[in-house]
């Protein structure tokens, strides 16, 4: 009896340690605060809006200008911007009055605002734009790719996608083209392979710019599960690394794969395929979002709910809006009020909050 009576203490405590490192934004009325995973306010309302924790804080509006605060509520950096990003690597871009710079978790300037925008630090440079162009700073504000490109993403594996004029190419942290600007579209890198665009097909190149998948596709996914969903004409199927086609196309859209399964839809109905392309669940939903914790939502006629990997009805339909399972909670709207629930379906918060975000856990 006494080691059970422990055991149940012990689940009991480690609840109440998950729910104290977890917090979500939540608005009553017009006011948004934070609030546990058993419901109860960690952060009064008293925000106009409010962003996820990152590092440890919050971003907040009051009174029309952004502060941050720490998970106890208080203002660790008085509002005074006309507006923010989230802190990322220590950092965060902020504006003041009409231009950009970045400051400190005290919120002290590290990078004085000089910028027409900026966006945050990734493996430390940070996108920022000036006379209509965009380069990249350090974290002391120096310029190591100076501003001009139109448009300009983040680094990944070494390489950048930039947009010189109408084109897009691929340049290294010196800002020196690795490969020419020649595609319509292009995406970041990821195990060497970036998915672009020329002359209005998708295809895939390697990281010295060669096709290792040539353009010939109206549209195009990442690869997930080795498998990318892609367009050709208005049929959707999935191709491998090698761009063989593994299921034909044959569906009006599809999802890229998650847990194992892709959304796929036939005429106006959902189902889910697993990577030969066999159906797991059958079309029958108007609508569906992926799997995420063995269960994904899928919407019958008007209402939303849970079904498992068989297509079976874990959640009846019975929601307004959902969002996927995250930490063991899925937000739900029902009569015009967020609530969460459990993969059971039994709520943990009951819906009573004009609007949600996710639980996000809170750092120091």
């Amino acid at each position: 009896m006494k080691v059970f009576l422990l055991f149940f203490i012990g689940i009991f405590l480690t609840l109440q340690v998950i729910s104290q490192e977890y917090l979500a934004a939540a608005r009553k009325g017009k006011e948004w605060g934070c609030v546990l995973m058993d419901g109860s306010w960690a952060v009064n309302p008293q925000f106009e809006h409010i962003h996820d924790f990152s590092e440890g804080l919050a971003a907040v509006r009051k009174n029309g200008e952004w502060g941050f605060i720490g998970k106890d509520g208080q203002f660790a950096i008085n509002p005074q911007f006309a507006n923010v990003s989230d802190f990322a690597e220590s950092m965060a871009a902020v504006k003041k009055d009409k231009e950009w710079g970045f400051i400190d978790k005290n919120g002290s300037w590290v990078i004085n605002p000089q910028f027409e925008h900026a966006e945050n630090f990734d493996q430390g440079l940070a996108r920022v734009r000036m006379g209509g162009e965009w380069g990249y700073v350090d974290k002391t504000g120096k310029y190591i790719v100076n501003p001009q490109f139109s448009a300009v993403g983040v680094f990944s594996e070494g390489l950048a996608p930039v947009k010189k004029d109408k084109s897009w190419g691929y340049i290294d942290k010196k800002g020196a083209w690795v490969i020419n600007p020649q595609f319509d579209k292009a995406e970041a890198f990821d195990q060497d392979r970036a998915l672009v665009s020329k002359n209005g097909e998708w295809g895939v190149i390697n990281t010295q710019g060669v096709f290792i998948i040539n353009p010939q596709f109206n549209d195009m996914k990442p690869f997930s599960n080795g498998l990318s969903a892609v367009r050709k004409g208005k049929s959707w199927g999935f191709i491998d690394k090698k761009g063989s086609y593994i299921i034909n196309p044959q569906f009006d859209a599809a999802n890229s794969f998650s847990d194992g399964l892709a959304a796929v839809r036939k005429g106006k109905e959902w189902g889910f395929v697993d990577v030969k392309g066999i159906y797991v669940i059958n079309p029958q939903f108007n609508d569906v979002l992926d799997f995420s914790g063995q269960l994904a939502a899928a919407k019958k006629d008007k209402e939303w709910g849970f079904i498992n990997g068989k297509g079976t009805w874990v959640v009846n339909p019975q929601y307004e809006k959902v969002d996927g399972f995250e930490h063991g909670l899925a937000k739900v709207r029902k009569l015009g009020n967020w609530g969460w629930i459990d993969p059971t379906g039994k709520y943990v918060i009951n819906p009573q909050f004009a609007n949600v975000l996710r639980f996000v856990k809170v750092g120091k």
